[in-house]
């Protein structure tokens, strides 16, 4: 069986729903219609839930006939239970809806998450403002799916700052990517007309002064920057990069 927590104290739980309503009442006895059944491993069966306030377990096979049942209901989507009763906080431990539509509020790894976040922003924000013009274009193109030489310096790294302290984790992940330059020059190649989509972005083709052949198809669902950016660093693609960077080079110029 799951050891419980033992620690004594009295406890808070909160409804996991981003709007809770203004009470909440689960079910505190096993039914067909709201199965409280919990596995024991130790005795290999499902064992039946139901909260009583005259019993000491909440466990309907360690329970006299004379259970008295008593509803539980989240007010304001929280429930406080005092160390008095330590059945309630051992039967909300077993329920089958602890974690799912309702956990135990704990501070100390609330704060834990949160410090977790705030670092990971405050390192993407770091990250961001030691960018140098050229990553940034690069990181823009890729993250963005802009044309980043339609943006000043300026615009750019605001951007960057904003997407940094918004989502620092994928901000950060994309700086690791090996692919990161490789997709940003897919973008250069769309954003200068030497590759178009064609047939609703289903199909990828040349669009250069002496090619206008198919270069690619692009598999349903699948993001067509890294769809191309993967045909270009297979043997079949070399060719083709080294030849749409010589060409990105002569627009350039």
């Amino acid at each position: 069986m799951k050891k419980k927590n033992l620690t004594p104290g009295d406890k808070v739980y909160k409804l996991t729903r981003n709007s809770a309503p203004l009470s909440f009442m689960i079910p505190t006895r096993n039914t067909k219609r709201y199965p409280l059944l919990y596995f024991d491993e130790e005795q290999n069966t499902n064992r039946a839930l139901r909260y009583s306030i005259n019993q000491k377990t909440p466990f309907e096979d360690e329970q006299d006939g004379n259970a008295i049942l008593e509803p539980v209901i989240f007010e304001d989507g929280f429930l406080r239970v005092p160390k008095t009763n330590p059945v309630l906080q051992e039967f909300l431990y077993y329920h089958p809806m602890n974690g799912v539509i309702f956990v135990e509020v704990d501070n100390e790894k609330d704060a834990a998450k949160e410090i977790e976040k705030l670092d990971a922003e405050v390192d993407a924000l770091i990250e961001a403002r030691n960018l140098t013009v050229d990553q940034l274009e690069i990181l823009g193109r890729v993250l963005f799916g802009k044309d980043t030489t339609k943006m000043t310096t300026a615009e750019l790294r605001r951007d960057m700052f904003v997407y940094a302290k918004k989502s620092p984790s994928n901000f950060l992940n994309a700086l690791k990517d090996p692919m990161l330059k490789l997709q940003s020059n897919v973008q250069r190649f769309f954003d200068s007309k030497l590759l178009v989509f064609k047939n609703n972005r289903k199909d990828v083709f040349f669009n250069t002064a002496s090619n206008k052949k198919k270069l690619i198809s692009v598999p349903y669902g699948q993001d067509p920057m890294f769809v191309v950016a993967s045909y270009l660093q297979s043997d079949d693609g070399i060719e083709v990069l080294k030849f749409l960077e010589t060409e990105i080079e002569m627009v350039d110029l």
